[in-house]
């Protein structure tokens, strides 16, 4: 497979205030951020060239940033500006919007306060994050090894880049074993999340869901929540253990990356997409496709 480097494409993106040269984008090697993962992020995707849920992404970003003791120093309509103009510049349709903040170079240590705080955007077209044929088929998850911290053992409700590595770790291991991602489990062996995706399961015609108490309340998935409310389906928030899956009709992964996906397989259990899966799938792709104005009102 031909890879094209990210750092090393033809484009825009918008570093520190100012729109630069794809290629000259650049930290120094020694950066808090990349020593010691004082960084958060935002995955974004527009469509039609407008950013889906913009404000609650860099909310969010700027959210982040806070619970790890820093500030970005642009308001979120400055970033708003930001991302669309990285968008125009770099004549993006329907692609994929990172918006990135880390701490600088200045100190090399734990101790991090008097470190400059750098913020990034980059967006560059990108397509389904599973192929058509695997998403309307469903993807096959392993159960991960490496499990959700609780919320006293991280700072599980930020998007921080520290958060990951298990997610990395994770899925790594899965598609060394044929499957497409991984499923992992949170400290008390619940179901949490896919390494990238928040997760739904369908048991005799109820959505259940695991309540987002040490991991993100995805934006998707607040808004494939509010979807399935209004075709009169009842979602319920709560634990859900592994052994559950015996019993489960459908399962779907929600986010930015997967938009709605169906899952086939979760180890041995095995599920069939099917009508509120389906729904939920067409309803989520007409949103986003919508005039933005409408998207805005939905």
């Amino acid at each position: 497979m031909s890879i094209i480097p990210f750092d090393d494409r033809e484009g825009t993106i918008w570093y520190n205030g100012e729109l630069v040269p794809w290629r000259g984008a650049k930290v120094h090697v020694l950066n808090h951020g990349l020593h010691y993962a004082s960084a958060v992020f935002e995955g974004e995707r527009s469509y039609g060239g407008k950013i889906f849920k913009m404000a609650e992404h860099h909310d969010r970003l700027l959210k982040s940033a806070g619970i790890l003791g820093f500030e970005i120093p642009y308001s979120r309509d400055m970033i708003d500006a930001a991302a669309m103009s990285v968008l125009k510049a770099n004549n993006i349709i329907d692609g994929y919007v990172r918006p990135v903040a880390w701490r600088g170079s200045e100190m090399m240590a734990i101790s991090a306060q008097h470190t400059k705080i750098h913020l990034a955007i980059a967006a560059w077209e990108w397509p389904a994050y599973f192929t058509p044929e695997a998403r309307m088929q469903g993807i096959r998850m392993k159960i991960a090894e490496w499990r959700r911290p609780a919320p006293g053992c991280a700072p599980t409700d930020s998007k921080a880049a520290g958060l990951y590595m298990i997610c990395t770790l994770s899925k790594h291991k899965a598609e060394s074993e044929g499957f497409n991602d991984a499923l992992m489990l949170d400290y008390r062996g619940q179901i949490a999340e896919a390494t990238g995706a928040n997760i739904f399961l369908v048991q005799d015609g109820k959505i259940h869901t695991p309540t987002p108490d040490c991991f993100l309340d995805g934006i998707t998935r607040r808004c494939v929540i509010e979807l399935a409310h209004k075709r009169g389906y009842e979602v319920i928030e709560r634990a859900i253990m592994p052994e559950e899956l015996a019993h489960t009709q459908e399962v779907f992964l929600t986010g930015t990356a997967v938009e709605v996906t169906p899952v086939a397989a979760i180890d041995d259990y095995s599920f069939t997409p099917g009508e509120i899966t389906r729904t939920l799938m067409m309803d989520f792709d007409t949103l986003v496709r919508q005039p933005a104005a409408e998207a805005s009102a939905a």
